[in-house]
This record gives C-alpha cells, sequence and structure tokens, in this order.
C-alpha cells in the first residue's frame, strides 16, 4: 500500500468529476485500513468507496481512502434462507447478479444500482419497491477514532427513506467494512407491482417469473431510462422523492389531479421528484456540460467537463422550480463534497 499525492479523481466518481487528493491510498483489507487510521501525519481523511454518490465541488485538502475491501462468504444457513457476509468494496450490482444466478432471493430489484457495498447502508439504497432494510441483518464498521470495529444491528442503522444512522449522529465517525443479508432460498417473494416490472414481463409473455427474470426486467427498464456512467457522467438519482403529510397532499393533488403519488399510509404521501422536475420544465435541459438527462429527470449529468460547482448550481435551480411551483421541496439525495 502507497501513499500517493495530487491524484485526479476523475475515475473515482461517477460524475467524472476532475478534482485533485492531496494525498491518496487504496486499502484492499481491513489490516490495512487500520494502519492508515494510526498514520498520525494524516488528520484529515476522506472515505471513497464506488463514487456513485459523490459530487465534488472542489480538490479533497485529506488523505483520500478508497475502500477496496473484497470477499463474500454464506456464514450461516437452513432449508429456507442463506445468511451472506459481504465485504465493503464489493460491487453492488455484480453481487446481485451473482446472488441471482445462486437463485438467493431479495436483491432482484436492486439490480443495476451504481456504487458498492460498503456505502449501501448509508443510503439504505432502494428500487422498485425494495430496501437494502428489507434483507439487512447486520454490519461491520470501523470506529475512525478508536479503530476499534463496532457491530450494527438493523435496529442500530435507523434506517428511514434513503437514510440511516450513518448519515446523521454516526456521519464520518464509522467506516462500514462489510454487512449481512438474509436471502431466501426457496419460496422467494417476489416483488412486481412497483413501477413498470409488471409490463415489462408481461411484455416478454412471462407469467409465472424468476427471480431473473425479475432482475433482468429492472435491468431493462434502468437501461432505457438511466445513463451509463462510464459513457455519460452522473450519479443515478440525484434527488429524493418528496414524502409529504396529507394538508401538503390534498393541496398539491387539487391543484395537479393528474399528478402520480404513492400513499404510504393515511397520513403521508410520496410524490415522485421526477415528475415534479419534468413539469418545470428542466428534463433535457442542459446549461454548457452540466444538464438534466434526456430521459429520466431525476438525473443530472456531465456531458464532458462540467464542474462540481456547476452541477449544483443546476441543482439548486431545480429544487426552487419545484418549490415555486409546487411549495414542495425536494432534496439531495447525492453527497455533496463542499
Amino acid at each position: 500500500m502507497k501513499i500517493l499525492k495530487n491524484i485526479s479523481l476523475k475515475n473515482y466518481n461517477t460524475f467524472g468529476i476532475d478534482v485533485k487528493a492531496k494525498f491518496f491510498c487504496e486499502v484492499n483489507t481491513l489490516k490495512e485500513l487500520k494502519y492508515v487510521f494510526n498514520l498520525n501525519e494524516y488528520s484529515n481523511r476522506f472515505i471513497i468507496s464506488g463514487g456513485s454518490n459523490i459530487l465534488f465541488t472542489s480538490d479533497i485538502d485529506a488523505l483520500v481512502i478508497h475502500i477496496n475491501i473484497k470477499g463474500k462468504e454464506i456464514i450461516k444457513e437452513d432449508d429456507d434462507f442463506i445468511w451472506l457476509k459481504v465485504m465493503a468494496g464489493e460491487n453492488w450490482h455484480e453481487l446481485v447478479l451473482w446472488c441471482v444466478n445462486n437463485e438467493y432471493g431479495g436483491l432482484e430489484n436492486m439490480s443495476l444500482i451504481p456504487g458498492n457495498v460498503g456505502t449501501a447502508p448509508i443510503q439504505n439504497i432502494g428500487a422498485y419497491g425494495v430496501e437494502l432494510k428489507d434483507n439487512f441483518v447486520s454490519c461491520k464498521a470501523l470506529h475512525t477514532l478508536s479503530g476499534e470495529l463496532h457491530n450494527f444491528t438493523k435496529e442500530d442503522c435507523k434506517f428511514n427513506y434513503r437514510d440511516s444512522f450513518f448519515k446523521n449522529e454516526g456521519k464520518n465517525k464509522f467506516i462500514i467494512t462489510s454487512i449481512v443479508l438474509k436471502l431466501s432460498k426457496k419460496n422467494h417473494l417476489l416483488k412486481i407491482s412497483y413501477g413498470s416490472i409488471e409490463s415489462e414481463l408481461a411484455k416478454n409473455k412471462i407469467n409465472q417469473p424468476t427471480i431473473k427474470d425479475i432482475s433482468n426486467a429492472v435491468i431493462t427498464i434502468r437501461k432505457s431510462k438511466l445513463p451509463d456512467p462510464k459513457q455519460l457522467g452522473n450519479s443515478g438519482s440525484f434527488f429524493k422523492n418528496p414524502i409529504v403529510d396529507k394538508l401538503v397532499f390534498d393541496k398539491f393533488i387539487e391543484k395537479n389531479p393528474a399528478a402520480p403519488f404513492y400513499k404510504l399510509s393515511d397520513a403521508t404521501y410520496k410524490i415522485p421528484a421526477g415528475w415534479l422536475i419534468e413539469q418545470c420544465g428542466f428534463k433535457g435541459k442542459r446549461d454548457g456540460d452540466a444538464g438534466v438527462h434526456i430521459n429520466q429527470a431525476l438525473v443530472l449529468v456531465n456531458y464532458g467537463n462540467a464542474t462540481g460547482k456547476e452541477i449544483l448550481e443546476l441543482s439548486r435551480k431545480i429544487q426552487k422550480s419545484v418549490l415555486d411551483n409546487f411549495n414542495i421541496n425536494i432534496q439531495a439525495e447525492v453527497n455533496i463534497i463542499k
């Protein structure tokens, strides 16, 4: 393991923003990670994994530590389930495909989500009616001050919609090193009613879908809507879908009776942020090399040489327009590094 100087992070974030790290290293084992945190000469440290949920707006005056710890292991199983331990540096989508190919169910709706396993609990990632917490058992995380490993149960993680303990009280205090998932071996609980999965299956005349069928359907849908970060810089959905109370929802739907929504409870409703943004005229809009994707208004893109500040400025214009037009605040899902 080497400590490098003045390294571009362009290839370490899916937006492709060209900022520099003052110092940089890649850790491939837990031992290396602990060693780096014992180096007193680097008081400022910044953790990066798959780089899929980050918008850099300036150079990083710190030691940037790239987590590349790999491995997965079945630590327990019975007739119906397996308990799978996965290290933080594993690619999320590759993990999903591995599970599908081995007939382990639970993650198939989250196919093609960019990023690595270690950051999945931070966001409580989710797609098409499934969230990480639905299959999550526990995770281990390194305390950045003590260097000790802590075990977090699902309850400890305080999962919420695109939220967790690690985004709030635990922010910058822990580095997730591994997670444990509970996955089904048979009698899989299939979720096909969310989004376009049912219609995609019907189009392919699939009446009794397998988890592989669902994964393939999700991949097809996502590819039709979302750009490949290797071809066009982006971080997937830039904004969270806003959740509003009944008072706000009633006023909104009275003025916008054709608007899509999801009823979460008698008191709360989720409104698609992409629809709100599209109604404000931003879908496909481009400002220099910063833009909104032509097929999905939730996705901000870097057409080549946009800076993080330019993309951030575009996101703020979108937020203001949605607030002015609908009196609804939409929040960034992406971590903005200033």
